[in-house]
Formats: C-alpha cells, sequence, structure tokens
C-alpha cells in the first residue's frame, strides 16, 4: 500500500484506530497488536507525543500490510510532514478544502471530518477520497441516514466518535461504511495486553456488523 492505496484496503476490516498519544518506544508493538487483530488502518494524531517518528516507525515496520497515517491534521505544511514521515492517509477533524488539495498532491488518502451535507459536498468537490461523520454521537443515526440520502451511494462515511463494540451493528445496518476507534481501543499510557484485547473486541463486532 503505497501512495496509490485506496479506502478499499480496508473494506474487510472497517476500523481505523486512532492512536492518541501514543509514543514511538510502543509505536511498533501497538501497530502488529493491531494488524494481528485485523486493522488495517492506522491513525496517530498530530497532538500525541512526536507523531511524526512513530508513523515512520509504523510505516517502516507495517509496510505494506496496512495504511499508516495521521489524524488531527490541520493544515497543508502538516499535510507535508506527514508525507515526509511515510503517512499513507491524512485524517482532519474538520474539512479543510486546502488541507484536502494539499494531501491529494502528495499522494495520499483524504478523509476530512463532516457534520453537515454542506461540509460533506465540499469536501468530495476538494478531492477526499472518504469522509469521517465527526462527531458522530452528536449527528446521530438518523442524521446520518439523511446525509447519505443525498450524497452519492459509493461515498464511504466512517463514524466516529461514540461508537463502540455493542452500537457498531445498528450504525452498519442504517448505512456506516466503518468506524473510528479511539479512546475505547488504545489510550496513553495503556498496557499492550488491554490493547490486545480491545482490538480483538472491536474486531469481532466488525465481523458480526458485516
Amino acid at each position: 500500500m503505497s501512495g496509490g492505496s485506496t479506502l478499499a484496503a480496508m473494506d474487510d476490516m472497517p476500523l481505523v484506530a486512532i492512536l492518541r498519544g501514543l509514543v514511538p518506544e510502543e509505536a511498533v508493538a501497538v501497530g502488529e497488536a493491531l494488524y494481528d487483530a485485523g486493522f488495517r488502518c492506522l491513525e496517530v494524531p498530530l497532538n500525541s507525543p512526536r507523531p511524526l517518528e512513530s508513523i515512520a516507525l509504523l510505516r517502516q515496520a507495517l509496510d505494506s500490510r496496512a495504511l499508516v497515517g495521521a489524524g488531527t491534521v490541520l493544515t497543508a505544511d502538516q499535510v507535508a510532514q506527514v508525507a515526509d514521515a511515510g503517512g499513507q492517509i491524512v485524517v482532519s477533524p474538520n474539512a479543510d478544502a486546502a488541507v484536502i488539495r494539499a494531501s491529494k498532491q502528495r499522494g495520499l488518502l483524504s478523509l476530512p471530518g463532516v457534520c453537515t451535507p454542506t461540509e460533506a459536498f465540499q469536501a468530495l468537490a476538494a478531492g477526499a477520497d472518504g469522509l469521517k461523520l465527526f462527531p458522530a454521537e452528536i449527528v446521530g443515526i438518523a442524521g446520518m441516514k439523511a446525509m447519505l440520502a443525498v450524497l452519492p451511494q459509493d461515498v464511504r462515511l466512517y463514524a466516529v466518535g461514540g461508537i463502540n463494540v455493542s452500537n457498531m451493528a445498528t450504525w452498519t445496518s442504517a448505512g456506516a461504511t466503518g468506524f473510528g476507534i479511539g479512546s475505547s481501543l488504545f489510550k496513553a499510557g495503556q498496557d499492550l495486553a488491554a490493547t490486545r484485547e480491545n482490538a480483538a473486541a472491536f474486531a469481532r463486532a466488525a465481523r458480526w456488523s458485516t
């Protein structure tokens, strides 16, 4: 999976691991644990300690086995830094056309955050590869259904915020393509055994919900 990757790489396990607080010293072990559980996309938010170092280490370790990139990407300059670190995907909490265009210019996948149909269409027009519905718990199932009714049928929409193993099936049935999983999967300082346990639970839930 290189610059030519697509989000279809996640179709069998449509989960994005949001590793906020990850430190480089644990990056490879955490990445391998998540890969073993079935995760195929790992996101290191840029407000984590030394995130670019973690991204580079994960990319080197996982190579072509999984998508590795950054979250909380807010500027075109940050996109360049992620690309230089070897990142493959840029995830943002918002839909900034400049960030989306910069991502595509560097050959990276773009997954911006949207909360309204207007934001969703603007993000797609700027070149987004998929959409991050955020915060999903605020938009709700009804809001997501209303958005999907007017969006192109082939759009990949990943719900982020308030997702857990018990409600994933409901969101999938309502049309969500997949999910971004944060603190319920990984927290700063969490031991590796807990990460493995959480990852396995989410992977089982994802398989049940498809």
